[in-house]
């Protein structure tokens, strides 16, 4: 129980990082000290240059606050047949979500094209 409490919240504060890791990367074939248009600044930042709307970051706090009150649930449900299926209902909400950034991933990557 303790193990999955651990592992959601590594997997949760690791979404950030893998956006920063890309950032880190030096584009081939660009100058990076020269302006190249409107997008200058924001090549290579991933998520962080494109500026998450209020209502994106909204949309994440209201995920995150539904994990850790399943987290919070698990934790103190002493019934093993109840704790089963909070731990049901948080995988569930966690593939919804993965779900869910997928398409959201594939639709930014056809519009990119």
């Amino acid at each position: 129980m303790n193990a999955i409490y651990k592992s959601t919240a590594v997997l949760l504060l690791m979404l950030p990082l893998s956006g920063v890791s890309l950032a880190a990367e030096p584009m081939q074939g660009m100058n990076m000290n020269k302006p190249q248009g409107e997008d200058a600044g924001k090549q290579g930042m991933g998520m962080m240059g494109m500026g998450m709307s209020e209502g994106h970051l909204q949309a994440m706090q209201e995920h995150m606050l539904k994990m850790h009150d399943y987290s919070n649930r698990i934790l103190a449900e002493k019934d093993p047949a109840k704790q089963a299926q909070l731990k049901h209902e948080q995988l569930e909400l966690m593939k919804a979500h993965q779900a869910q950034m997928m398409q959201h991933h594939s639709q930014m990557m056809q519009g990119h094209q």
